[in-house]
């Protein structure tokens, strides 16, 4: 677990209100289907990446793919830090 998936799951618990804990949170869970993030919660979460890790997240990259996982938005946010 990296400290950026660290950071998401702090996210969601704290900001998105997810009830569940911590250690239960898995980097593989589906944030829709899983986690119940719903449409305005990827907003939210999109909003709130933006702010915590300093990155701009483009409409082109606010997709469902980039979005899947908190792995997979791991991904996202090391390549726009790394840009």
């Amino acid at each position: 677990m990296t400290d950026i998936e660290d950071d998401l799951k702090e996210i969601l618990i704290a900001d998105l209100y997810i009830q569940l804990d911590r250690d239960k949170i898995l980097s593989t869970h589906s944030l829709r289907n899983d986690l119940g993030v719903d449409s305005i919660g990827f907003v939210e979460l999109r909003q709130q990446v933006e702010r915590r890790f300093g990155v701009a997240i483009s409409d082109d990259d606010f997709t469902p793919e980039n979005f899947a996982t908190i792995s997979t938005l791991g991904r996202l946010i090391r390549q726009r830090r790394s840009e």
